[in-house]
């Protein structure tokens, strides 16, 4: 059986990468693979539920930490490893580094506890791709869609999100063998290319 391929889609809040997934994901199939696409948190009946939570309730920030990865654990199991394992590609929006970027550098709890974390719920799990889509902060800001409820970290001041995008770049400097990042102030054509190339090399 073909392997199967693990790719993350991260960026801050307006960063853009959502418009992408779609096309990454047909740019897959095309090439004859069975994708499965999902999100974090969420992508499972349980996760979902949890989302609502985590997306909109004031809570402890150790609470919001375990409380992701509550929801990557039964995502993992329920919805990540059995794809890995049949042999399909798994497209998802979020994943670890987005608990990192938003918890750790957004919230400041400390990164020697999500490592904790990290190692205990998926020990042997990584994306072997991470595309990161990365924008100046006033960019992003005037992405979001100010027609439809902003959700708790959506509605977050300025240097919240400096101090979220910081980390995603950390982590991209810490990990570069599977990291892109990607400047999506671009035209999506020209996004688009960049990602096609990208892809056809994995």
């Amino acid at each position: 059986m073909a392997s199967g391929k693990f790719i993350t889609f991260e960026g801050i809040d307006g960063a853009g990468k959502s418009t992408h997934l779609a096309y990454v994901a047909d740019l897959l199939r095309g090439r004859g693979k069975q994708v499965v696409v999902t999100r974090e948190p969420g992508g499972t009946p349980l996760g979902e539920k949890l989302r609502d939570l985590l997306l909109h309730e004031e809570m402890h920030l150790e609470t919001e930490a375990l409380l992701m990865f509550a929801s990557r654990r039964e995502h993992i199991a329920q919805v990540i490893a059995p794809a890995l394992e049949r042999g399909d590609w798994v497209i998802s929006d979020r994943f670890t580094d987005a608990t990192f970027a938003y918890q750790g550098g957004g919230r400041k709890l400390a990164l020697d506890k999500l490592e904790t974390l990290e190692h205990w719920v998926h020990p042997h799990l990584q994306p072997d791709l991470t595309l990161l889509f990365d924008v100046p902060l006033d960019v992003a800001r005037a992405r979001l869609d100010a027609t439809r409820e902003l959700d708790k970290f959506e509605q977050e001041k300025a240097d919240f999100f400096a101090a979220t995008r910081n980390e995603y770049l950390r982590r991209a400097a810490a990990h570069p063998a599977r990291f892109r990042v990607i400047d999506s102030t671009r035209a999506i054509s020209d996004i688009q290319r960049e990602l096609e190339q990208i892809i056809s090399g994995i």
